[in-house]
Protein backbone atom coordinates (compact mmCIF):
# COMPACT_ATOMS: atom_id res chain seq x y z
CA UNK A 1 0.00 0.00 0.00
CA UNK A 2 2.70 2.35 0.40
CA UNK A 3 5.91 3.03 -0.73
CA UNK A 4 8.54 0.50 -0.10
CA UNK A 5 10.44 1.37 3.93
CA UNK A 6 8.02 3.60 4.29
CA UNK A 7 6.10 3.42 7.52
CA UNK A 8 1.96 2.61 7.87
CA UNK A 9 0.12 4.36 9.96
CA UNK A 10 -3.72 3.68 10.66
CA UNK A 11 -6.25 5.72 12.50
CA UNK A 12 -9.00 3.45 14.31
CA UNK A 13 -11.64 5.52 15.80
CA UNK A 14 -13.22 4.35 18.95
CA UNK A 15 -10.26 1.90 19.68
CA UNK A 16 -9.66 2.07 23.69
CA UNK A 17 -12.41 -1.12 23.34
CA UNK A 18 -14.54 -3.31 22.35
CA UNK A 19 -14.28 -4.17 18.53
CA UNK A 20 -12.46 -0.87 17.93
CA UNK A 21 -9.50 -2.44 20.58
CA UNK A 22 -9.06 -5.55 18.97
CA UNK A 23 -8.76 -4.04 15.56
CA UNK A 24 -5.87 -1.64 17.30
CA UNK A 25 -4.23 -4.65 18.52
CA UNK A 26 -4.58 -6.49 15.31
CA UNK A 27 -2.98 -3.62 12.89
CA UNK A 28 -0.71 -3.23 15.37
CA UNK A 29 0.63 -6.82 14.42
CA UNK A 30 0.27 -6.32 11.36
CA UNK A 31 2.69 -3.53 11.42
CA UNK A 32 0.92 -0.44 11.04
CA UNK A 33 2.13 2.88 13.63
CA UNK A 34 -2.04 3.00 14.84
CA UNK A 35 -3.17 6.17 16.07
CA UNK A 36 -5.93 5.02 19.18
CA UNK A 37 -8.97 7.28 18.95
CA UNK A 38 -10.93 7.78 22.34
CA UNK A 39 -13.81 10.11 22.95
CA UNK A 40 -13.31 9.76 27.04
CA UNK A 41 -11.89 7.26 28.00
CA UNK A 42 -8.30 8.34 28.43
CA UNK A 43 -6.77 5.18 30.76
CA UNK A 44 -8.65 2.64 28.44
CA UNK A 45 -7.07 4.06 25.53
CA UNK A 46 -3.51 4.33 27.34
CA UNK A 47 -3.69 0.71 28.04
CA UNK A 48 -4.33 -0.01 24.21
CA UNK A 49 -1.15 1.61 23.45
CA UNK A 50 1.16 0.30 26.32
CA UNK A 51 -0.31 -3.66 24.80
CA UNK A 52 0.79 -2.24 21.76
CA UNK A 53 4.08 -1.26 22.74
CA UNK A 54 4.72 -4.43 25.01
CA UNK A 55 4.59 -6.05 21.56
CA UNK A 56 7.27 -3.62 19.91
CA UNK A 57 4.87 -2.08 17.68
CA UNK A 58 4.21 1.71 17.31
CA UNK A 59 0.97 3.88 18.56
CA UNK A 60 -0.74 6.70 20.36
CA UNK A 61 -3.58 7.96 22.07
CA UNK A 62 -5.44 10.58 20.41
CA UNK A 63 -8.57 11.82 22.26
CA UNK A 64 -11.35 13.38 19.56
CA UNK A 65 -14.85 13.44 19.79
CA UNK A 66 -15.91 12.22 15.99
CA UNK A 67 -18.65 13.94 15.55
CA UNK A 68 -16.81 17.86 15.93
CA UNK A 69 -14.88 18.48 12.70
CA UNK A 70 -12.15 19.99 14.58
CA UNK A 71 -11.48 17.17 16.46
CA UNK A 72 -11.19 15.70 13.11
CA UNK A 73 -9.20 17.60 11.95
CA UNK A 74 -6.43 17.65 15.04
CA UNK A 75 -6.95 14.06 14.69
CA UNK A 76 -5.49 13.54 11.65
CA UNK A 77 -2.82 16.21 12.06
CA UNK A 78 -1.72 13.90 15.48
CA UNK A 79 -1.30 11.15 13.61
CA UNK A 80 1.05 12.47 10.93
CA UNK A 81 3.06 14.64 13.30
CA UNK A 82 3.70 11.15 15.16
CA UNK A 83 3.46 9.29 11.61
CA UNK A 84 3.68 10.47 8.41
CA UNK A 85 0.56 10.20 6.31
CA UNK A 86 -2.30 8.51 6.76
CA UNK A 87 -2.81 4.79 4.74
CA UNK A 88 -5.69 3.59 7.21
CA UNK A 89 -8.65 5.01 8.73
CA UNK A 90 -10.98 2.88 10.13
CA UNK A 91 -14.48 4.10 11.63
CA UNK A 92 -15.65 1.51 14.31
CA UNK A 93 -16.70 4.80 17.14
CA UNK A 94 -20.46 4.04 17.40
CA UNK A 95 -23.08 4.23 20.03
CA UNK A 96 -26.49 2.76 19.71
CA UNK A 97 -30.02 3.00 21.89
CA UNK A 98 -32.44 0.70 22.15
CA UNK A 99 -35.85 2.48 22.03
CA UNK A 100 -38.70 2.09 19.54
CA UNK A 101 -39.12 4.71 16.96
CA UNK A 102 -42.30 6.13 18.69
CA UNK A 103 -40.53 5.97 22.02
CA UNK A 104 -37.03 7.33 20.79
CA UNK A 105 -36.38 10.74 22.43
CA UNK A 106 -34.89 13.38 20.83
CA UNK A 107 -31.42 12.93 22.28
CA UNK A 108 -31.30 9.39 21.49
CA UNK A 109 -31.36 10.19 17.57
CA UNK A 110 -29.06 13.47 17.79
CA UNK A 111 -26.21 11.23 19.57
CA UNK A 112 -26.75 8.20 17.59
CA UNK A 113 -26.63 10.02 14.14
CA UNK A 114 -23.90 12.82 15.32
CA UNK A 115 -21.65 9.75 16.34
CA UNK A 116 -22.50 6.94 13.92
CA UNK A 117 -23.08 9.40 10.75
CA UNK A 118 -21.58 12.98 11.14
CA UNK A 119 -18.82 11.41 12.83
CA UNK A 120 -17.86 8.58 10.01
CA UNK A 121 -18.69 11.61 7.32
CA UNK A 122 -16.13 13.76 9.23
CA UNK A 123 -13.43 11.43 9.18
CA UNK A 124 -13.88 10.67 5.71
CA UNK A 125 -14.16 14.05 4.29
CA UNK A 126 -10.36 14.40 6.39
CA UNK A 127 -9.75 10.64 4.42
CA UNK A 128 -10.23 12.55 1.29
CA UNK A 129 -7.80 15.42 1.89
CA UNK A 130 -4.95 13.64 3.31
CA UNK A 131 -5.34 9.68 2.91
CA UNK A 132 -2.32 8.81 0.96
CA UNK A 133 -3.30 7.62 -2.50
CA UNK A 134 -3.77 3.18 -2.40
CA UNK A 135 -5.05 3.74 1.42
CA UNK A 136 -8.14 2.09 2.58
CA UNK A 137 -11.25 3.89 4.33
CA UNK A 138 -13.21 0.76 6.75
CA UNK A 139 -16.58 2.11 7.75
CA UNK A 140 -18.48 0.22 9.91
CA UNK A 141 -22.30 -1.13 9.07
CA UNK A 142 -24.35 -3.66 10.97
CA UNK A 143 -26.17 -6.97 9.81
CA UNK A 144 -28.90 -5.68 12.27
CA UNK A 145 -30.07 -3.67 8.61
CA UNK A 146 -31.59 -7.24 7.28
CA UNK A 147 -33.36 -8.14 10.51
CA UNK A 148 -35.45 -4.91 11.10
CA UNK A 149 -35.60 -6.27 15.14
CA UNK A 150 -37.94 -3.82 17.14
CA UNK A 151 -36.26 -1.20 19.22
CA UNK A 152 -33.25 -0.64 16.21
CA UNK A 153 -34.50 2.06 13.90
CA UNK A 154 -32.18 4.87 14.71
CA UNK A 155 -29.32 2.34 14.89
CA UNK A 156 -30.51 0.76 11.76
CA UNK A 157 -30.87 4.49 10.07
CA UNK A 158 -27.58 5.59 10.81
CA UNK A 159 -25.79 2.64 9.48
CA UNK A 160 -27.93 2.60 6.65
CA UNK A 161 -26.69 5.82 5.55
CA UNK A 162 -23.33 4.75 6.55
CA UNK A 163 -23.60 2.03 4.09
CA UNK A 164 -24.34 4.89 1.30
CA UNK A 165 -21.35 7.32 1.96
CA UNK A 166 -19.41 3.92 1.45
CA UNK A 167 -20.17 3.55 -1.62
CA UNK A 168 -20.49 6.56 -3.05
CA UNK A 169 -17.19 8.00 -1.93
CA UNK A 170 -16.00 4.71 -3.36
CA UNK A 171 -16.95 6.62 -6.56
CA UNK A 172 -15.68 9.73 -5.17
CA UNK A 173 -12.06 8.72 -4.79
CA UNK A 174 -11.80 7.14 -8.52
CA UNK A 175 -7.83 7.59 -9.66
CA UNK A 176 -6.48 7.53 -6.57
CA UNK A 177 -6.22 3.78 -5.63
CA UNK A 178 -8.32 4.50 -2.45
CA UNK A 179 -10.91 1.67 -1.73
CA UNK A 180 -14.12 2.62 0.53
CA UNK A 181 -15.71 -0.45 2.06
CA UNK A 182 -18.27 -1.38 5.20
CA UNK A 183 -18.17 -4.22 7.69
CA UNK A 184 -21.52 -4.86 9.07
CA UNK A 185 -21.17 -7.32 11.90
CA UNK A 186 -23.47 -9.38 13.56
CA UNK A 187 -24.37 -9.36 17.53
CA UNK A 188 -20.46 -9.80 18.72
CA UNK A 189 -19.19 -10.14 22.14
CA UNK A 190 -18.71 -6.85 23.62
CA UNK A 191 -19.41 -4.59 26.37
CA UNK A 192 -22.03 -2.00 24.44
CA UNK A 193 -23.36 -5.60 22.80
CA UNK A 194 -24.33 -7.70 26.07
CA UNK A 195 -25.15 -4.65 28.50
CA UNK A 196 -28.83 -4.71 29.93
CA UNK A 197 -29.20 -8.20 28.41
CA UNK A 198 -30.33 -11.41 30.37
CA UNK A 199 -28.39 -14.27 29.28
CA UNK A 200 -31.39 -15.49 28.32
CA UNK A 201 -31.33 -12.88 25.58
CA UNK A 202 -27.94 -13.41 24.83
CA UNK A 203 -27.76 -16.92 24.01
CA UNK A 204 -30.76 -15.84 21.97
CA UNK A 205 -28.55 -13.89 19.65
CA UNK A 206 -26.04 -17.00 19.99
CA UNK A 207 -28.15 -19.40 18.56
CA UNK A 208 -29.79 -17.24 15.19
CA UNK A 209 -26.05 -17.98 12.89
CA UNK A 210 -25.82 -20.90 11.52
CA UNK A 211 -22.69 -21.31 13.56
CA UNK A 212 -24.20 -20.92 16.72
CA UNK A 213 -22.03 -18.69 18.39
CA UNK A 214 -21.65 -14.58 19.06
CA UNK A 215 -18.95 -13.08 17.51
CA UNK A 216 -15.59 -12.12 18.76
CA UNK A 217 -14.07 -8.64 18.27
CA UNK A 218 -10.76 -10.29 16.94
CA UNK A 219 -13.42 -12.20 14.56
CA UNK A 220 -13.80 -8.48 13.15
CA UNK A 221 -10.04 -7.53 13.85
CA UNK A 222 -9.35 -10.22 10.85
CA UNK A 223 -12.00 -8.50 8.27
CA UNK A 224 -10.39 -5.19 9.09
CA UNK A 225 -6.41 -6.41 8.74
CA UNK A 226 -8.07 -8.20 5.19
CA UNK A 227 -9.19 -5.07 3.54
CA UNK A 228 -6.73 -3.04 5.13
CA UNK A 229 -3.87 -5.13 3.00
CA UNK A 230 -2.96 -6.36 -0.51
CA UNK A 231 -5.07 -8.91 -0.74
CA UNK A 232 -7.91 -6.66 -0.23
CA UNK A 233 -6.94 -4.59 -2.95
CA UNK A 234 -9.40 -5.21 -5.08
CA UNK A 235 -12.50 -5.36 -2.70
CA UNK A 236 -13.98 -1.84 -3.08
CA UNK A 237 -17.45 0.20 -2.63
CA UNK A 238 -18.73 -3.04 -0.74
CA UNK A 239 -20.31 -4.42 2.36
CA UNK A 240 -19.09 -7.34 4.44
CA UNK A 241 -21.48 -8.86 6.20
CA UNK A 242 -19.12 -10.51 9.03
CA UNK A 243 -21.98 -12.35 10.78
CA UNK A 244 -21.46 -16.09 10.73
CA UNK A 245 -24.47 -16.59 8.37
CA UNK A 246 -27.05 -14.59 10.00
CA UNK A 247 -28.44 -12.67 7.36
Amino acid sequence: MSTPNTLKTAIVTGSSRGIGRAIALRLAQEGYAVVVNYAGRQEEADKVVAEIHEQSGQAIAVQADVSKKDDCIRLFAEAEHAFGQVDVLVNSAGVFHLATIAAASDEDYHQTFNINVLGTLNTMQQAALRLRDFGRIINFSTSAIAIARPGYGLYIASKAAVEQLTRVMASELRGRNITVNAIAPGPVATEMFLSGKSDELIQEFAKMPPLERLGEPEDIAGVVAFLAGADGGWINGQVLRANGGLA
